[in-house]
Order: structure tokens, then C-alpha cells, then sequence
């Protein structure tokens, strides 16, 4: 899977993401609407929005969502998506957003703010385009010992004679409090979500494991991701990988 803040490696799977991902965190996007309070009129910016399926449950909800990424491809997936919620989706990367101080109610990172260069830096941009007492709300991968799909990449990396890539700073309980306080905001609530992810068969479980992979890879590959994930058949042909992501609210 594409790894890393390359816009353009996430712009050529863009299409793929949205089919395969795209929705996979919204157990966790629902979690901060409640947590956030977020409601009809609520001013809310997701940045790092993907192919913006945050931006449709927001206006659900009857907020006003703006969606920035720095994916040319995402952004214009997301433009297609939300084209008639009037949701805006805008190209910017979440560490130089282009909105004025105190624009937004609520400023929402999901899956995102690992990709920043400097993550004190991006909660102090999210930061500055909300309100003073609105909220910043970051979620984002748990830990590995809380994911399947963490024993899938452990055999892809033995396959490849490659250590598993360790976890990142954000992933551990209080991760994402510490880079909250850090960018000088008050953490105010964090909480554990299952985010499971599924396959219907072992073509999408090997696709979706390997999106942005070439032909040879996957092939190379399909064997070693159906015997890892052989645990995690549901008994119809398909898979379900039981994941967890963290979250956590902070006040402006």
C-alpha cells in the first residue's frame, strides 16, 4: 500500500482508495462528530480528506465541511463525491492551509496527520484556522498489537527478508494526546474504535493490501497475504481484518 505523504503515489491510487478504503474509517469519523458535538451550521475543515467520505457524513449532519488534500486525484474525487452536499474541497497539504485564523468550529485529521512532515506543526495549523474553544480532533491507526492487518504486513516484510515497519509515535495509547499538546491545544476526550475492514473474496484482500503495487508484486505476494490472513475468513469466501484506530478531541 502506498506509504508516506507522496501526493503523487496517493493520486495514482486514488480510485483504488476510495473503493477499497475510502469508508473503512468511518467508525472513527462518527466518533468525533459525537465527541465534537458537531451539528447543523457547524463550521468544520478535514484536512487530509482523501477521497472525502468524511466530508458526506458531516453533511449529513448539516455541518458546513470544507475538505482539504495535497492529492490532486483525491481532491478531485472528493470534489465528484461531495459535489452535491456543497461541500468544498480545496488542494493543500494540512501543515499550510490556505483559510484565514478562527475559520472553521472544528478541524478534523483522520488518517492524515502521520503524513505531516512535522506533526507539532500541523496541529498548530489546524489550530490556528479554528476558533478559539472550538476543537482539533486527530484519529488515526492503533497500534499494531490492536490490528489484523498488522499480522498480514508482518508476512508481507518476512517474505521480503524486511523488518515490520515499527509503530509510529501517534499509534500508541496517548500518542495522539502527546502531538495534541504539544501544538498547544488542551486534549479534552480520546477513546479506542474498531474500524474492521472487508473483503469479499482473496482478489480484493490481496488488492486491497497491495494497492499501488505493481503486477509482479501482487503476484509474487498473493500466497504469502492469503495463508497470513487464512485467521481472518469469515466463512463465505471472504475476510474481515478487526482493526483499531485512536482518536482524540482538544480544545482551541
Amino acid at each position: 500500500m502506498v506509504d508516506g505523504a507522496d501526493a503523487d503515489g496517493w493520486s495514482q491510487v486514488a480510485q483504488g482508495w476510495a473503493e477499497l478504503w475510502g469508508s473503512f474509517a468511518d467508525p472513527a469519523r462518527r466518533a468525533i462528530i459525537e465527541a465534537a458535538a458537531i451539528g447543523p451550521g457547524t463550521r468544520v475543515l478535514d484536512a487530509g480528506c482523501g477521497s472525502g467520505e468524511f466530508l458526506d457524513l458531516l453533511a449529513e449532519r448539516g455541518a458546513v465541511a470544507v475538505g482539504a488534500d495535497p492529492a490532486p486525484a483525491m481532491v478531485a474525487l472528493a470534489r465528484e463525491a461531495s459535489a452535491g452536499t456543497g461541500a468544498d474541497v480545496v488542494l493543500a497539504d494540512i501543515e499550510n492551509l490556505p483559510f484565514a485564523d478562527a475559520a472553521f468550529d472544528v478541524a478534523t485529521a483522520v488518517n492524515a496527520l502521520q503524513f505531516a512532515e512535522d506533526t507539532t506543526a500541523a496541529v498548530r495549523e489546524l489550530a490556528r484556522v479554528v476558533r478559539p474553544g472550538g476543537i482539533v480532533a486527530v484519529s488515526n491507526w492503533a497500534e499494531a498489537a490492536l490490528n489484523d492487518i498488522d499480522v498480514v504486513e508482518a508476512a508481507i516484510a518476512e517474505a521480503r527478508d524486511d523488518e515490520p515497519y515499527p509503530d509510529g509515535p501517534l499509534r500508541p495509547a496517548g500518542g495522539i494526546e502527546a502531538a495534541l499538546a504539544a501544538g498547544g491545544v488542551q486534549v479534552v476526550d480520546s477513546r479506542v474504535v474498531d474500524v474492521p475492514w472487508f473483503a469479499p473474496d482473496e482478489v480484493t484482500l490481496v488488492r486491497g493490501i497491495l494497492l499501488g503495487e505493481d503486477a509482479d508484486v501482487v503476484t509474487s505476494l498473493h500466497a504469502v497475504i492469503v495463508a497470513a490472513a487464512a485467521p481472518f475468513r469469515d466463512g463465505r469466501g471472504g475476510y474481515v481484518l478487526r482493526n483499531s484506530f485512536r482518536w482524540a478531541i482538544a480544545r482551541v
